[in-house]
């Protein structure tokens, strides 16, 4: 039974992290053994994958400092491990994996996960920077580079990396649990003391400045002056009240009493159910956001930017504007309100539908199988 050892950054709930759990949870345990390393600690995840029953170890490497003790904790794994592939998973678990695997013997085949479009390398920090040039130089001496958007992968292609090595398989979608639910909506609307009838707008995921929680706002205002009855519902990591930069952002932009932060939370679909509007207003960084996948199959109409493949994600079930266009935004906002409810249910039935039948779970972690598969079996590249 050929055993997988992933190795991951962290483990809170990312869109790659999210990724990894469902590939880990859904896949078959009776033809394949998981391992995971994390190369720091934290994160909702851990104890998800825990239980599991899932081997995991920590490479104890601190936030942007790499270190010749974590790879060298990383080695002694995969030598106690033995495994016969491992998968790393996006940037620094993909050159953490090449690294200690090239430290092992007999030598594991190495696999590569990239979750990011490449927007301005002044966008990245520095050593994220630096290190997705470094994996273009080594991307040769990966099996296989697992891209979730063709965006992404034409990108990483142009910047060097080896196109032979190029394999898509797009983020998949739980739709046995992100349903349709009209419990769902009168519950949200009771646990924030709103009416039955209240128009919710939703922006799923963390707080980070590709999301540009800034220019929502800003595209919010808006759409609050021509529809003062609606409210809008933050979730996500950092998308809380203790945090400061965002509570900040959201006083500056008049919204007090409007938006919801709700933090990181485990009930994620049911927060997707009871939306009538999804939004993404990232400008950059976006490979296929599981967000937005996860918004349409609870059969809600999305408005997003058209960054990495998001825009081929939505396609016709939503309005689809370009990065940074915050007239754009809100009108597309203001576009599915006059819809009204019946325009909307409509969309989103159609916004199931396209998930259903092009980015269902199982059909991803399907693609991986078969991907490890052929590649236990057959010869080296």
């Amino acid at each position: 039974m050929p055993k997988i050892v992933h190795i991951i950054s962290g483990l809170h709930t990312g869109g790659a992290e999210t990724m990894l759990w469902r590939l880990l949870k859904g896949g078959n345990r009776q033809c394949f053994d998981p391992v995971v390393i994390a190369l720091m600690r934290g994160g909702a995840l851990e104890e998800e994958i825990r239980a599991l029953g899932i081997p995991l170890y920590h490479a104890e490497m601190r936030q942007g400092r790499p270190s010749l003790r974590a790879f060298a904790r990383i080695a002694g794994f995969l030598r106690q491990e033995k495994p016969d592939v491992v998968q790393g998973w996006m940037v620094h678990g993909n050159l953490a994996a090449l690294s200690a695997s090239l430290l092992v013997s007999p030598r594991p085949r190495v696999f590569w996960a990239v979750h990011h479009s490449l927007g301005s390398f002044e966008r990245e920090k520095r050593l994220t920077a630096f290190l997705i040039r470094l994996s273009s130089s080594l991307s040769a001496r990966a099996e296989k580079i697992v891209y979730v958007s063709e965006v992404s992968r034409r990108q990483h292609e142009r910047l060097g990396f080896d196109a032979d090595r190029s394999v898509m398989i797009p983020n998949g979608i739980d739709t046995d649990l992100f349903v349709p639910s009209e419990a769902h909506r009168i519950s949200l609307r009771e646990e924030l003391n709103l009416s039955a009838g209240t128009l919710l707008i939703g922006v799923m995921g963390r707080f980070h400045p590709q999301k540009n929680h800034a220019g929502f706002l800003h595209a919010a205002r808006r759409v609050i002056a021509c529809c003062p009855e609606a409210r809008i519902v933050f979730a996500g990591s950092g998308m809380e009240p203790g945090n400061e930069e965002l509570v900040s952002l959201v006083r500056k932009s008049g919204l007090e009493g409007v938006v919801h932060l709700l933090g990181e939370r485990r009930d994620m679909a049911r927060l997707n159910a009871a939306l009538d509007i999804a939004v993404s207003a990232s400008s950059f960084g976006e490979a296929l956001s599981l967000a937005v996948g996860e918004a349409m199959a609870c059969a809600v109409p999305c408005v997003v930017t058209n960054v990495g493949d998001n825009g081929v994600l939505v396609g016709s079930t939503g309005v689809v504007v370009r990065p940074n266009d915050l007239e754009a935004l809100a009108e597309g906002c203001l576009s599915l309100i006059r819809l009204k409810s019946s325009g909307r249910q409509t969309l989103g039935a159609s916004a199931r539908e396209r998930i259903l039948r092009n980015y269902a779970l199982p059909m991803t972690i399907r693609r991986y199988e078969e991907l490890y598969s052929s590649c236990s079996k057959g010869e080296r590249s």
